[in-house]
């Protein structure tokens, strides 16, 4: 993540930002109750969101009181979140995939995963499942993706509400194949993915299950 995103992301409107990325959506009432703000303190951070076309508001009843009005990131936020270089990435592979085929790209990304494999056991001391778990969140975290973990029936599940390489993973599925070759190396257990940013999900999820749990 650059210094200028790193900034941004410390203001109140960054920090709006990033919770609706995880939330999908929120009131203003909502969004000064995570913060400690007050609700019109938010509302102008969201005002001056909105004119810059970073989020919609739109209306939602909650029960059987008057609507709500809830706001959502535009499309255009997605560029404030880090992006990794992702348009020269998917004009090579597209070059590669043209001169070298399938294969080509699939031995690229074979070399990647063992690489990425080896860097992230150095950072696993845990022995037991939640713990592998939470280091492998930190883990993603450090490559720029927003992430966290929660506890599901049987097992956990691992959240990520931003990908660095969302456009290269939607024409290259083999991006995808990196963090679930990562997972089976470094995890004692079985891993599934639920949700898929790439597919149009509004998160990547994966559920984490362990013999022992």
């Amino acid at each position: 993540m650059s210094s200028t995103s790193e900034r941004f992301f410390q203001t109140t409107r960054g920090r709006i930002v990033a919770e609706l990325r995880v939330r999908g959506s929120a009131s203003a009432t909502d969004l000064a109750e995570a913060f400690g703000l007050s609700p019109n303190a938010v509302r102008q951070q969201l005002v001056m969101l909105e004119r810059d076309g970073l989020v919609a508001e739109r209306s939602v009843r909650r029960g059987p009181t008057k609507p709500t009005l809830e706001f959502s990131l535009c499309p255009d936020a997605e560029k404030l979140f880090p992006q990794n270089y992702d348009r020269m990435l998917a004009a090579v592979l597209r070059e590669v995939r043209e001169q070298h085929g399938d294969d080509g790209v699939e031995a690229i990304f074979d070399g990647i995963s063992r690489r990425a494999i080896e860097k992230t056991q150095r950072h696993m001391t845990a022995t037991q499942p939640e713990g592998q778990v939470e280091q492998l969140t930190r883990v993603l975290r450090q490559g720029g993706v927003m992430a966290d973990y929660s506890l599901i029936d049987g097992g956990f599940a691992v959240h990520e509400h931003n990908c660095p390489y969302l456009s290269v993973a939607k024409e290259n599925p083999e991006v995808c194949g990196v963090i679930h070759r990562v997972f089976d190396e470094t995890f004692e257990g079985t891993h599934e993915q639920t949700e898929s940013l790439a597919q149009g999900g509004r998160e990547c999820r994966f559920e984490f299950r362990h013999p022992n749990i």
